[in-house]
């Protein structure tokens, strides 16, 4: 099988380049997924319906990701990483074209499918590409390059989207999206070698041990609740803030700016803490996350303690991610890819179910109590990040989360 050339037959910046157009490909990915909190309004008010009927296109996009990411890494597991990557990065074009000139509320959705079906194959590949074409020994800067790029899609790609949305309209939002990917994807086609699959041994068995352990599925319920409970509140802070609490939309975009720099701050804190700490710090987090989304409608008085309020749950947010990232990878080193698929399609369902729970939380008790329907869920979660630590489960090395 031909593998990739000798380090010294390619140029070091070279394979350097490598790795940053394929972290770009990942801020362009998760900015498409995160966009639309910041312009659910507007989107709600131009196609005249709520936004809690709005959050379906959050909730639709984040299942279908989730229940495909395992079944796509599986049927593209021995096509041409190069070849699939190209081709998935043009469906993501294509699909985000369409959402420009949705015409209806259902064809912005058919569009956003499309989307979430390029997203679930990018996820499952990008890794094990970014570890293969980076300079050698570098495999810890790859996959924090990856992190990097999913980071800065919540500090500047949510923002930045919502400010375009604001002054431009929201089609333009996902334009300029798919344009910087049409620019990505062409340096992707000049920058990558071939990259022939690396796929050996029977997946379907490797598949049915990582389903029969307890103890991953058990670490996977948590990461299920955390993101439940925080996508049961924060798909919804954009319309929360504004038409609940009153704050101005340059305010709100502010909070989605620091909710991002937050996470920024829970990756560096784990990356110097989490081998000392783990437990605590993820126990900690479930903790925080909680007391948060309890204390959001309260906050709403004083901008400062809403920014407190942002910087501690984004914090925690990433920390409960990374913890159970380094637990989850730990359990069989000879099936991280499918480990890590489950782990991006659990995320994913989270996603997706959080933004049903606020969405029903809207229509049955209001806006303003999304929080504490939020917390709820995520005080379940302590519980079993509790048992989680009871377990001893030594965590393994962790640069960075993707999904």
């Amino acid at each position: 099988m031909n593998q990739l050339p000798p380090a010294d037959d390619t140029p070091r910046y070279i394979q350097y380049l490598r790795v940053l157009a394929l972290g770009f490909c990942a801020f362009i990915f998760n900015t498409s997924e995160f966009v639309p909190v910041g312009l659910l309004s507007d989107i709600s008010n131009d196609f005249g319906i709520t936004p809690s009927q709005t959050g379906w296109m959050l909730t639709i996009y984040a299942w279908i990701v989730g229940v495909m990411s395992l079944p796509m890494m599986l049927i593209t597991s021995r096509m041409e990483r190069k070849l699939l990557l190209l081709v998935t990065c043009t469906v993501f074009i294509i699909s985000h074209g369409f959402s420009t000139i949705a015409w209806d509320f259902q064809s912005l959705m058919i569009s956003r499918i499309g989307v979430a079906f390029a997203h679930a194959v990018f996820w499952s590949i990008t890794a094990s590409i970014a570890i293969r074409v980076a300079p050698p020994g570098k495999m810890n800067f790859a996959l924090s390059v990856l992190a990097t790029g999913t980071g800065m899609a919540m500090v500047l790609g949510v923002p930045l989207g919502r400010m375009i949305g604001q002054s431009l309209g929201w089609r333009m939002a996902f334009e300029v999206i798919g344009l910087a990917a049409l620019v990505i994807t062409f340096a992707v086609f000049r920058l990558l070698p071939k990259l022939p699959s690396l796929t050996r041994g029977d997946l379907k068995g490797k598949v049915k041990t990582v389903f029969t352990n307890k103890p991953l599925f058990i670490m996977y319920f948590a990461v299920f609740l955390a993101f439940t409970a925080h996508y049961g509140s924060y798909s919804y802070i954009e319309p929360f803030l504004m038409e609940f609490g009153g704050i101005s939309s340059s305010f709100t975009t502010v909070i989605l700016l620091t909710f991002g720099l937050a996470g920024i701050i829970g990756s560096t804190l784990f990356s110097y803490l989490g081998e000392r700490f783990g437990n605590a710090l993820m126990i900690g987090s479930a903790v925080g996350m909680s007391l948060c989304m309890l204390a959001l409608a309260q906050a709403l008085s004083s901008h400062t303690a809403l920014m407190i309020i942002t910087v501690i749950w984004g914090a925690a947010l990433i920390l409960t991610c990374l913890a159970m990232q380094a637990r989850v990878l730990s359990i069989d080193t000879s099936a991280s890819d499918i480990i890590m698929s489950l782990f991006s399609g659990i995320i994913n369902l989270g996603i997706g179910a959080g933004a049903l729970v606020g969405s029903i939380s809207i229509e049955q008790v209001g806006l303003g109590n999304i929080g504490y329907v939020a917390s709820a869920v995520a005080f379940v979660g302590i519980f079993v990040v509790i048992y989680i630590a009871r377990m001893g489960i030594k965590p393994s090395p962790v640069s960075g989360a993707g999904h």
